[in-house]
């Protein structure tokens, strides 16, 4: 009797583990075809229409306890059934709670841009934000993986109940913050959940990486930094994820924690935030310079104490010093003026000295600012997982491959493309995603590449039904 009670006991607390993690509701948030996606986004490459959903479902809040959390999910919808593999976009810094994926806001339209070329797309709103309770733990690492993890297990159930297809693979990206929660998402999948996900490939885009280094040296400079309210923003994440409960009064000085106090009780946007500190900071010295609004003993605990909580919170949350497995994309700008272009740099380094063998950090705009960075960040990702994407049906086979040969490759004046349709789009991306060549297929069935600069580069294929994407090199 004994024994069987301890058997029921082992059952219950396995069953209740088991069912930790659940979808709770799906609301349809609307569609788009995929002539309309094409017109809003300017991109003839797309495969097909969408449909969005707002999904719930119970992840962990910061003390351990279910929460219900929310994000967008976004379905390839085309004729026919196939098997598509999922990426999990993870969105960058937003200004309030309601400001979200779910709500069709906080920077949805990549989850689109995703979903048009044909991936079941998870958008998590992340803790706090959304449906999610409490403040939001920003640039927090380990909730940024956790949110995302649980609503990919929620994915996978709505896409079982609803005659969704999945295959095995698993594509993840993000930008600025988004890129440092898709590199936290990312190692946590390879460290813990290998049996469940396999990544295929990753592209973190702009992301704060080594918030402990080049950030800290960033804010902590007497340059003009004007986002000061990112600042705060994280300080008050690590004050609560970590319990250092300090008051806000012992970060900040008079005014500014006056200010800060109101975005963390919710009655402005970070936004408004923003706009406060800059314009009491310019006022008070000239330029909108971060650090001088940081009370001075943070500003000696930050410089000459290592081992103290926040500087622990600080490297806790660095995401640059693993060694991922999959192909791995490092997107950022030089100009950046928001995610100093070094976290990039220092995570290759980092990352590469660890093993990382096909990993590489690409300045896709030297010029461009963070606003700028977007563009050409998500086209050199989107061509940079067409090369790895696998839309099949449902006996498995590649959709419309046929028996495409590209020869010789490399190349070095013409490429032979054998078995692409007569009226087919044929476009080459260099290795930073920037367009270098289009054109339509004709009876000749060839490519001249002559012109382009020696390097590799990303060939991409489109005609009615089908799409392939190959590597090629001209030499």
């Amino acid at each position: 009797m004994k024994k069987a009670n301890l058997l029921f006991l082992a059952l219950l607390i396995t069953g209740l583990s088991l069912s930790a993690q659940e979808l709770i509701s799906t609301t349809f948030k609307g569609m788009r075809t995929k002539q309309q996606l094409i017109n809003q986004f300017n991109n003839p490459l797309f495969q097909n229409g969408v449909e969005m959903y707002k999904i719930t479902y119970t992840t962990p809040d910061l003390t351990g306890a279910l929460d219900t959390a929310s994000g967008l999910l976004v379905i390839p919808v085309r004729e026919g059934s196939y098997n598509y593999p999922m990426l999990c976009y993870q969105h960058g810094t937003v200004g309030s709670r309601t400001d979200v994926p779910s709500n069709l806001q906080g920077g949805f339209e990549l989850a689109l841009v995703y979903g048009a070329m044909g991936y079941v797309t998870a958008a998590p709103d992340f803790l706090g934000l959304g449906e999610a309770r409490g403040f939001h733990p920003y640039v927090h690492a380990a909730t940024e993986a956790s949110a995302a993890i649980d609503m990919l297990y929620a994915v996978r159930q709505y896409a079982d109940e609803n005659d969704v297809y999945l295959n095995d693979q698993l594509f993840i990206t993000g930008y600025s913050q988004g890129g440092h929660a898709a590199a936290a998402l990312h190692r946590e999948l390879e460290a813990n959940y290998s049996e469940d996900f396999t990544v295929t490939a990753s592209a973190p885009m702009s992301g704060p990486y080594s918030i402990s280094g080049e950030m800290k040296n960033k804010i902590l400079s007497t340059d003009a930094y004007y986002f000061p309210a990112y600042v705060p923003y994280t300080f008050l994440s690590y004050n609560l994820a970590y319990a250092i409960n300090y008051p806000i009064e012992a970060y900040f000085k008079a005014p500014y924690a006056g200010m800060i106090e109101q975005f963390y009780n919710e009655e402005i946007t970070l936004g408004s935030l923003n706009n406060m500190l800059i314009s009491e900071l310019t006022s008070e010295f000239g330029a909108s310079v971060a650090r001088y609004m940081i009370q001075d003993s943070i500003i000696d605990v930050a410089i000459n104490q290592p081992d103290h909580p926040l500087n622990l919170a600080l490297e806790d949350n660095d995401v640059y010093d693993w060694t991922p497995q999959a192909p791995t994309r490092l997107y950022y700008c030089t100009a950046d003026d928001q995610v100093v272009y070094t976290n990039s740099l220092v995570a290759d380094s980092v990352m590469t000295a660890n093993g990382a063998l096909d990993l590489m950090a690409i300045d896709v705009n030297p010029s461009a600012d963070h606003g700028e960075c977007v563009q050409p960040a998500v086209t050199a990702a989107l061509f940079f997982f067409l090369q790895y994407q696998s839309i099949t049906v449902d006996t498995d086979e590649p959709v419309a491959q046929q028996n495409i040969k590209i020869y010789p490759n490399p190349g070095n004046h013409r490429i032979k493309l054998e078995g692409v349709p007569v009226g087919a789009r044929v476009t080459m991306y260099d290795q930073s995603g920037k367009l270098q060549l289009q054109g339509v297929m004709t009876e000749v069935g060839q490519v001249n590449v002559a012109k382009l600069p020696a390097g590799m580069y990303s060939l991409h294929i489109q005609w009615d039904g089908g799409q392939v994407s190959r590597k090629v090199v001209v030499k």
